[in-house]
C-alpha cells in the first residue's frame, strides 16, 4: 500500500523568521522520527502561489498544514481546493512571550485555516493538534494522526463479504453496499450461506486433510468431538479459506444460526475462529459493522480482535465481561488452557471455541454503531483485559474500564447501542477519534 504524507508549512514573511526556521527545523526532524517517507518543502511556503507549486505533483493520502507563522484563509483554501483527503491542523505554540514582539501568531493562523475547512467541508472534519515539536504529546497525537489515515486509506482498499443474512431482530448489523461504500469507502459483496454449505459438502477427506491437520495444531481437544463434526468443519473451513482467498476478500461478516446447525449438522464456529487468527476479520449472526469493526481493530492492533456481546457486569471492579458462543480467535486463547474446544451452548453441537482470553494491561471496547435516525457514530471506551478464566460456556473476555463500568453500561443502554461490540488488545482511543475525524463521523467516548 502506497501511502504518502505531506507537510505543508505556510506562513508570511513579515513575522519573526528566526524562530519561524527553528519550528520548521524541528518540526521536519520530528514527522520523519514517525514517517521517513512524509514528504517536506525546502523551506517554509511564505506565499499561496508556493503552496500551490509545492502541490502540484503531489497525490497526499495526508496533508499536514502547520502555521508556522500567521497565514491567512487563502494558504488553506489553495491546499482543500486541490486536495479532499484528511487534513491534520498542526498549530505551533507562541515560542516566546516577553513582553515585545508577537513572534508566531500561530494560532490566529489556525482560526483562518479552521474557517477555510468548515467552508469547504463542514465542521469537525479535520484533525488539530497543539504544541511545539519537542512535546512528547504533539508526537503521540502526529503518530495517531499518520496510523488513522493509513487505516482510512486501507478501508478503501477492504473488500467485505456478507455471508447470508442477519436473523430475525438482528437488523442492527444489516449493511447497504452503497453506505458501506460512501461512508467508510469499503466495498461489500454478499453472498448465500448456502453456496458455501454446498461448496463444502463436494469436498473429499483427503481434499481437507491439509486444513484439518493445520486445524488440530492451533486448538486443544478437536479430536473428541464426533467424526462426522470434525470432517465436515474441516470441509466448511477450506470452503471458506478458499472462498477468501479467490475472491479477495478482507473481512466477513457471517450468518451461523440455524443454518450451520440445521443445514449442515456442524456449526461455523470455529472456522470463524481459525480465520480471525489469520486476522481475517470475521463476525458472526452476520454483523456487517461487527466485522468492519473488528477489521479496523485489527488494522490499527496488528492482532485478532475479540467479538461478543456484554453479559455481565462487576460494580465493585469496575469490569465487563463480553462473550459469544464460540467464534473468538483462537491465539486469544489463555496460555495456560490453550484454544479449548466445545460444543455450542445452546445446541450442544460442535466444534465450538470454549475458552477464556489471555490477559494484556491495554484494551480499547469499540464499536461502529447507527443512531436511531440513521447517522452512523464510533462507540470507544478503554481499559485493560483481566486475567480471568472461562466465565461461561463458549469465548469470554472481561475487560476492566479506566472509566465506571457501571455508566459505560448504563449510558451505552440509555443511548441505544447495539448489542455487539470489539475488543482490540491495544489502546486506540486517539487513533479512533481522529479516525472519526477523518470519515466525518461523531466519536462518542465513554
Amino acid at each position: 500500500m502506497k501511502f504518502q504524507v505531506v507537510y505543508v508549512p505556510i506562513g508570511v514573511g513579515t513575522y519573526e523568521m528566526v524562530s519561524a526556521h527553528e519550528s520548521f527545523d524541528n518540526s521536519i526532524k520530528l514527522l520523519k522520527s514517525i514517517d521517513e517517507n512524509v514528504v517536506v518543502p525546502e523551506d517554509i511556503l511564505l506565499t499561496v502561489d508556493a503552496v500551490g507549486d509545492f502541490l502540484s505533483d503531489k497525490e497526499p493520502d495526508l496533508v499536514i498544514i502547520q502555521n508556522i507563522t500567521f497565514a491567512n484563509a487563502a494558504y488553506a483554501s489553495e491546499v482543500l481546493r486541490r486536495f479532499d483527503g484528511p487534513v491534520v491542523l498542526w498549530t505551533i505554540r507562541e515560542p516566546v512571550i516577553d513582553g515585545t514582539r508577537l513572534r508566531s501568531n500561530s494560532l490566529t493562523g489556525a482560526y483562518s485555516a479552521a474557517n477555510a475547512i468548515a467552508a469547504f467541508r463542514g465542521t469537525g472534519n479535520f484533525v488539530h493538534v497543539f504544541g511545539a515539536p519537542a512535546e512528547e504529546s504533539v508526537k503521540q497525537e502526529l503518530s495517531a494522526a499518520l496510523a488513522a489515515a493509513k487505516v482510512k486509506k486501507q478501508l478503501t482498499e477492504l473488500k467485505m463479504s456478507s455471508i447470508g443474512h442477519t436473523p430475525q431482530g438482528f437488523g442492527f448489523g444489516r449493511a447497504l453496499d452503497a453506505e458501506m461504500l460512501s461512508v467508510f469507502g469499503v466495498r461489500l459483496e454478499s453472498i448465500e450461506a448456502r453456496e458455501l454449505i454446498n461448496k463444502a459438502k463436494e469436498y473429499t477427506d483427503e481434499d481437507c486433510a491439509a486444513d484439518l491437520e493445520d486445524a488440530k495444531k492451533q486448538v486443544v481437544g478437536l479430536e473428541e468431538m464426533p467424526e462426522k463434526n470434525i470432517k465436515d468443519f474441516a470441509r466448511l473451513y477450506k470452503a471458506y479459506k478458499a472462498y477468501v482467498n479467490d475472491n479477495g476478500i478482507g473481512a466477513i461478516s457471517s450468518r451461523c444460526w440455524p443454518d450451520f446447525f440445521v443445514d449442515f449438522g456442524t456449526p461455523v464456529c470455529m472456522v470463524l475462529s481459525l480465520l480471525n487468527a489469520l486476522n481475517i476479520p470475521a463476525s458472526c449472526e452476520a454483523d456487517a459493522y461487527g466485522a468492519l469493526s473488528m477489521y479496523i481493530g485489527t488494522a490499527f492492533s496488528d492482532m485478532a480482535t475479540f467479538f461478543g456481546d456484554p453479559v455481565s457486569m462487576d460494580e465493585k471492579e469496575s469490569s465487563i465481561t463480553f462473550w459469544h458462543c464460540g467464534m473468538a480467535a483462537c491465539n486469544l486463547a489463555r496460555k495456560d488452557t490453550g484454544a479449548c474446544v466445545g460444543v455450542h451452548p445452546n445446541r450442544k453441537i460442535g466444534p465450538v471455541m470454549d475458552f477464556g482470553c489471555e490477559s494484556s494491561e491495554e484494551a480499547t471496547i469499540f464499536r461502529i454503531g447507527r443512531t436511531p435516525d440513521g447517522k452512523f457514530r464510533l462507540l470507544v471506551a478503554e481499559g485493560q483485559v483481566m486475567d480471568k478464566p472461562k466465565q461461561f460456556n463458549g469465548a469470554s473476555i472481561v475487560v476492566k474500564t479506566d472509566e465506571s463500568a457501571e455508566r459505560i453500561v448504563k449510558e451505552t443502554i440509555r443511548d441505544g447501542w447495539e448489542p455487539h461490540y470489539v475488543v482490540v488488545y491495544k489502546k486506540i482511543g486517539m487513533e479512533l477519534e481522529m479516525l472519526g475525524s477523518m470519515l466525518g463521523l461523531e466519536v462518542v467516548r465513554y
